[in-house]
């Protein structure tokens, strides 16, 4: 069980959003130990908790929300703060949606590494699987195993010619995640493009921050970071979502067909399932926690 972990200094970025397209200043600030992450709307007054209760929409992206308030794409900041064990931090922006940035979370990486990282003197508690947990949703699948350590299998399988089925298993550590995982941008086929921008979906998306198939390949000059770059992403993507349990999860978690909804519905399901983890802490009646 290591300690909690802040960052040490604030520290800002601004982009447009994936979605909106609009133009929006952010700024992560360290928190006291047993904050958690949370979400200030500064244009509205609002705060929201990262949990998987705030969640109010899975379209496309993961979006929370409080009071008709929304803050949308959080999925992406969220992996970069799992994937460096940041357990407390504030995340103050004045519109509706994170920054796309470069569509992958390394630059948010680089950010909060500038900020520095900093040990806070308490414990951090997480969830361990002790029995299985198997979700089914449609053609989708997530299930979680007992595993000493934290392990993401996960498998994609698409139409288009290019893509296909590809598959990813790792051990889930720091370097792993900087290296293996938050360089995957997020992606999407030109064929979708007119129906997306239709019902206000990716008003922000260009080449510059998503890669975009097309009937004859890949239209970024750039081309991919990785062969398998797509379920890599898609890795990516879960394990933000997979923050909104508010601890670490140490298991193996496979994936299968997996978006953003069936993803929230499998935390539901685990978080019902209490015979299935434990909470492993210092601290009595920790379990109290997740639901509040």
């Amino acid at each position: 069980m290591r300690l909690q972990r802040t960052i040490k200094q604030e520290v800002s970025f601004e982009g447009i959003g994936l979605h909106t397209g609009i133009h929006v200043t952010v700024r992560l600030k360290p928190a006291p130990r047993d904050t958690g992450i949370i979400f200030q709307r500064n244009d509205k007054n609002i705060m929201i908790r990262a949990h998987v209760g705030a969640v109010v929409d899975t379209a496309f992206a993961t979006s929370l929300g409080i009071n008709g308030t929304r803050i949308k794409t959080v999925e992406h900041i969220l992996a970069a703060v799992s994937g460096l064990g940041i357990d407390n931090i504030v995340i103050e922006l004045d519109g509706s949606e994170i920054p796309i940035l470069d569509g992958s979370s390394t630059e948010l990486i680089d950010i909060i590494l500038k900020a520095g990282i900093a040990k806070q003197g308490k414990k951090r508690p997480y969830m361990k699987i002790i029995k299985p947990v198997i979700f089914e949703d449609g053609h989708s699948e997530i299930a979680a195993f007992p595993h000493n350590g934290r392990r993401f299998t996960y498998r994609i399988h698409f139409s288009h010619h290019l893509l296909g089925e590809q598959k990813l298993s790792l051990e889930l550590t720091e370097e792993n995640f900087i290296r293996e995982v938050a360089p995957a941008r997020t992606f999407g086929f030109l064929k979708d493009k007119e129906y997306l921008r239709a019902n206000g979906f990716a008003k922000g998306a260009s080449l510059d921050n998503a890669v975009i198939l097309g009937d004859n390949g890949i239209m970024n000059k750039s081309g991919l970071r990785f062969k398998d770059e797509f379920v890599r992403h898609k890795m990516l993507d879960f394990i933000g979502d997979l923050t909104l349990i508010g601890f670490p999860v140490y298991g193996h978690i496979v994936a299968n067909r997996a978006g953003h909804s069936t993803n929230i519905k499998f935390i539901k399901r685990l978080l019902s399932s209490q015979d299935c983890w434990e909470i492993i802490s210092d601290v009595e009646h920790v379990q109290t926690l997740i639901y509040s």
